[in-house]
């Protein structure tokens, strides 16, 4: 799976059970219309029952500019839940989940379904509201390495 490339992305959420994210490239487009997106997560991670419980989430996507952040949010630094929110600059939009302001796109969503498929959960989110800064290069994780596009 690592010979996969796949874009870099923070998911976050907050609510009821807290505020956490964890970096992410098992995101993608589902629909357009709703606009809907998954993500896929290990049914061990920590993580897991947050985003169950908060029942929202936001995808943000990183730009090449973002690998610092990336690897905080990938627990290689040791922070963790709110702690790793010190990093980078943080607003919300309508569901009240972490908002990256300098995410390439941030689609803030409502989980309306989770799928359980071998170790991981598959979340499905219809998009609620987006925020989009001007165009940067992507940060594409590809054979254990981040990589620009």
């Amino acid at each position: 799976m690592s010979r996969l490339g796949a874009a870099v992305n923070i998911v976050a959420t907050n609510g009821p059970a807290g505020k956490a994210g964890f970096t992410a490239t098992a995101v993608c487009s589902v629909s357009d219309d709703p606009a809907t997106l998954l993500v896929c997560l290990n049914r061990r991670s920590q993580i897991t029952p947050v985003l169950m419980r908060n029942g929202i989430m936001c995808v943000n996507a990183l730009g090449a500019d973002h690998v610092a952040i990336a690897d905080v949010f990938a627990g290689r630094t040791g922070l963790f839940r709110e702690d790793r929110f010190e990093t980078g600059h943080w607003t919300v939009l309508q569901s009240g989940s972490p908002v990256l302001e300098s995410a390439i796109v941030a689609l803030d969503c409502a989980i309306i379904d989770v799928k359980a498929i071998a170790t991981h959960n598959v979340f499905f989110g219809v998009v609620k509201a987006i925020r989009r800064r001007a165009e940067a290069p992507a940060l594409i994780y590809h054979d254990r390495v981040y990589k620009q596009v």
